[in-house]
């Protein structure tokens, strides 16, 4: 998606630039905004691909931008990347539960940044086209639409990221088998996304949250990774 529309929403000016410089070999189209406020007037009026959002904001805070964006249906579906300086695992869950589907820990490489704007942008484009060869998966009761890109627990409809969608369908669509965290990566944002193993843990935890009972199905191999095993 070379003329993506990319929200970067920092209050920063010295970031913005930096993070301006980097993109501009990306044929990306920028806008930019210093409050959460101006953030979502922008989005409002001139829509979004992807937003880059910093927490710690003057105003309405990051995560308070977040809970207002994600409210909208039709913003939900737009990949918002957190870039936040609290790198503890308490905060980086708060933004993944309130819908984000990943975050940077400033201070950040716009190289590390740029490779998961691309893997965002991927994963929208994936979305486009999931789904020919099954549309629905189901274990007990949760179940997994690839084409309305709906989860649902007991038919009650789960919030998911785009991230935490695409991380439940690789494991329900590979039940049983033990996936180490590079594996989990791979498979979800593609090879050689810059990551941790803290990370992958961090967001799998958000996962099971969200899951409410069916966190259980996502399983701990200790010294491996994580299995899938239906009910």
């Amino acid at each position: 998606m070379n003329r993506a529309l990319i929200l970067i929403i920092e209050d920063d000016p010295e970031i913005q630039e930096m993070l301006a410089l980097a993109f501009s070999g990306e044929g990306w189209k920028l806008l930019r905004a210093a409050t959460g406020e101006e953030g979502i007037e922008l989005l409002e009026t001139q829509g979004a691909d992807c937003i880059i959002l910093d927490i710690m904001l003057p105003g309405m805070d990051g995560l308070r931008t977040l809970k207002k964006i994600k409210a909208e249906t039709r913003f939900r579906a737009i990949p918002v990347i957190l870039a936040t300086a609290k790198g503890e695992d308490p905060d980086i869950v708060s933004g993944l539960e309130l819908g984000a589907d990943d975050y940077v820990v400033k201070p950040y490489s716009p190289r590390v940044l740029i490779a998961r704007i691309r893997a965002a942008l991927r994963r929208i484009e994936d979305a486009k086209t999931a789904g020919e060869d099954r549309e629905l998966w189901q274990a007990g009761g949760l179940t997994l639409d690839t084409l309305r890109h709906e989860a649902a627990w007991e038919g009650k409809p789960l919030d998911l990221s785009a991230t935490e969608f695409a991380m439940l369908l690789h494991f329900m669509s590979h039940p049983d088998i033990v996936f180490s965290r590079n594996r989990i990566i791979a498979a979800v944002h593609g090879p050689d996304y810059p990551v941790t193993d803290r990370s992958v843990d961090v967001q799998i935890l958000a996962l099971r949250k969200k899951l409410k009972q069916a966190g259980k199905m996502i399983e701990t191999i200790r010294g491996v990774g994580y299995r899938f095993k239906g009910e």
